[in-house]
This record gives structure tokens, C-alpha cells and sequence, in this order.
């Protein structure tokens, strides 16, 4: 089945995609974060300046402007037509790694009170800043990170009350 994707970019444009569509683009990998992309027989310099691996949002730079680009599949368009939020992240004390990385900076202290979307730590994968944001409201309960420690996937990094 090929699968369905919504693509908004700066929340003021919307497009589809299917999953098949996004393997015929012309598309030259520079680097891990840089791409050259043609469409159109026009030439676009597109580089990922960050991206925020639980929102699914990226900030993209085409031809040197600057794009805010979020990313929902066919799971997440089906639960926002329901009316349902995801619930199970939101319930979650732990803060765990969604991939292997080094801890750039750490944004908060233990005992700290914090708020949900709050950005709680930058972690650097594959030459990329991933921030890490809180899942809901809560305290800082622990910290088992450092800055400048590496992470491997699913390695427990705060944990909330």
C-alpha cells in the first residue's frame, strides 16, 4: 500500500505526497545534511539546518531561505481526524534518546519546573542538532546525562515527576 504524507511547510502551505512520489524526486545526498534537489529543471541548494525528532519538524534552508517544515503520516493525519492526541508519549516520565548521539547542551536542572514542548536538551546525530523537548509539564526529577556524553538509542536521559 502506498502510504500518505502531509507536508506543511512555515504552517501556511500544505502538500500530499505519496510515499511513492518521494523516490522518483531528483535528488543528489552532498552530505548528511546537505542535498541538491532538482524539480522542474530548476536547481535548489537545500540543507537541514535543524530538525526535532518528536514533533517531526525540520527547519530546512533552500537557496539560502530558511523553511519550517512539518511532517505528518498516514498514523498521525488519522488521529487528529478523530480528534485524539497522542496520548501515550504524554504519559511517559522518561525521557529517552530516539537515536545514538552526543549531548550538546543540557537545558534544565533537577528540581526544575517545566512546561510541555519545553526544549530540555540538543542532542548532535549524524552532524544534525535534534532537539529534545518535554513530552508534558513536570520536575526534573533526574538527570543521568552530561554534556559532551555520548547516548546510544533508547539510553534513559531525564526522567520527569
Amino acid at each position: 500500500m502506498d502510504e500518505n504524507f502531509k507536508v506543511t511547510v512555515d504552517n501556511s502551505f500544505e502538500y500530499n505526497f505519496k510515499h511513492s512520489e518521494t523516490k522518483k524526486l531528483d535528488i543528489l545526498k552532498l552530505s548528511e545534511s546537505k542535498f541538491h534537489v532538482i524539480h522542474n529543471n530548476k536547481s535548489f541548494n537545500v540543507e537541514l539546518e535543524k530538525s526535532n525528532f518528536f514533533n517531526k519538524e525540520y527547519v530546512i534552508n533552500v537557496n539560502s531561505n530558511n523553511y519550517t517544515v512539518k511532517i505528518s503520516n498516514q498514523l498521525d493525519l488519522l488521529i487528529k481526524e478523530m480528534g485524539f492526541t497522542i496520548g501515550t508519549s504524554k504519559k511517559s516520565n522518561d525521557i529517552k534518546s530516539p537515536m545514538p548521539g552526543l549531548i550538546l547542551n543540557i537545558n534544565v536542572e533537577i528540581g526544575q519546573k517545566v512546561s510541555e514542548g519545553e526544549t530540555l536538551l540538543i542532542l548532535e546525530a549524524m552532524k544534525m542538532e535534534n532537539t529534545i523537548s518535554s513530552p508534558k509539564s513536570g520536575i526534573i526529577k533526574s538527570i543521568y546525562i552530561k554534556k559532551g556524553e555520548t547516548v546510544e538509542k533508547g539510553e534513559l536521559m531525564i526522567e520527569l515527576e
